[in-house]
């Protein structure tokens, strides 16, 4: 009987989203006599595992989950593009918010879409939501005029400046050569000055790069180049003092905001994934304020490809990057043979890297590596675990070469 009831949830698991992509949204009609029967169901099936036996209960979450539609709780995190095109329904505005990771389920989106009788009025276009979101809240803010990215320009995380510059040219017509005049003076752009205090004696240019947190805007018209890096700062701004990032990072790491923004902009230009970046973080931390490493140095191919990119140059693989190139001394960034963090940030990290800064896990790695084509990341303490993930990336044909012989 059991195995009866696990087939049945099953295939209602895997099979509700793809239910909701056929055809348009219906309005129920008589809604409490199909709530009746769901709870009917539920009760009948929470007798037959009764019946059943007590250890029976272990499966009721997974009843329940069927019978009752899966919502998020709290109002969201973070943030979310999404768009309604001509001719959507409750189904497909429900499919969008669902694969941005707004919402629980499609189902969720339309029954609180059906609850509300403004619903109707949603519009054609691009929204900016928060992902994670309850349905409700959803549709409230797809119905508020204020959501609505009308002029927006979306910068990925990882972003630098110079490629930002690019994005903002082509969207607003603005010059680049005016976004990079208007970027010579971060303080006069809302930088706090204590924004480039360092404590580990490293100086360096007061950089832009780093203070353009990757997001959604939306650019008034008319709007200046200088006005435009104003809003993107002020944003970066917002979510650090949100998530009390300067005070945590002087509190428990010990070391400046700045210091602490550099290593999120490293980890930011190592990982591929969100999940990646607090350890990335932490070997960061290892190498450059503690004696774990052999030096206390950070040898990352990452600044070496930033300053690159700088020049103009395009980035490079790093097993095409050459003995010369990565102990070029001309190179204010380079990171082999001197110690110490960059002498600026090398991207424009997002949320989760800024949190994994602040906050990395314990862990006495000192080696990271991507070991595969997914960007699986791999971390070591030893020399014997550094040849173990070098191993593993020649045999997933990420890394070639003389390092593969």
């Amino acid at each position: 009987m059991i195995d009866d009831l696990d087939l049945v949830f099953d295939e209602a698991e895997r099979g509700e989203k793809g239910r909701h992509r056929r055809g348009a949204v219906r309005k129920r009609k008589g809604k409490s006599g199909g709530r009746g029967k769901t709870i009917f169901a539920l009760l009948m099936a929470l007798v037959l595992l009764g019946g059943i036996g007590g250890g029976a209960f272990i499966g009721f979450d997974r009843i329940r989950n069927h019978f009752v539609t899966p919502d998020y709780d709290g109002p969201g995190t973070g943030e979310a593009l999404v768009e309604v095109k001509a001719g959507d329904t409750l189904t497909d505005i429900g499919d969008s918010l669902y694969d941005a990771g707004v919402v629980k389920s499609t189902k969720a989106f339309i029954e609180a879409a059906e609850a509300n009788s403004r619903s109707k009025n949603i519009q054609v276009g691009r929204y900016k939501v928060r992902k994670q979101m309850k349905a409700a809240d959803a549709v409230t803010l797809l119905l508020d005029p204020k959501s609505r990215v009308v002029n927006g320009v979306t910068i990925p995380e990882g972003t630098i400046t110079l490629a930002i510059y690019d994005l903002l040219s082509k969207q607003t017509k603005i010059p680049v050569a005016e976004f990079k005049a208007a970027a010579k003076d971060p303080v006069k752009l809302g930088v706090p000055a204590f924004w480039f205090n360092r404590q580990d004696g490293k100086k360096g240019p007061k950089s832009l790069e780093g203070f353009l947190f990757p997001a959604t805007y939306e650019i008034p018209p008319k709007a200046t180049a200088e006005q435009i890096l104003e809003m993107m700062v002020e944003k970066f701004l917002t979510v650090t003092e949100e998530m009390k990032f300067v005070e945590t990072v002087q509190a428990k790491r010990g070391i400046s905001p700045y210091e602490a923004l550099i290593t999120a902009s490293i980890a930011q230009a190592e990982s591929v994934n969100h999940v990646d970046m607090p350890k990335v973080a932490r070997v960061i931390y290892n190498r450059v304020y503690t004696d774990k490493y052999h030096c206390k140095c950070l040898e990352i191919d990452s600044a070496i490809n930033y300053w690159l990119r700088l020049q103009g140059k395009d980035p490079k693989d790093s097993d095409v990057l050459k003995q010369s190139e990565l102990n070029d001394p001309k190179n204010p960034y380079r990171t082999h043979g001197a110690d110490g963090l960059t002498i600026t940030p090398i991207s424009n990290p997002g949320e989760e890297a800024l949190k994994g800064a602040m906050n990395p896990p314990a862990g006495d790695w000192i080696y990271f590596m991507t070991v595969d084509k997914k960007g699986t990341m791999g971390y070591g303490s030893n020399d014997a675990d550094f040849r173990n993930l070098q191993k593993q990336m020649c045999n997933n044909g990420v890394l070639t070469g003389t390092n593969c012989g």
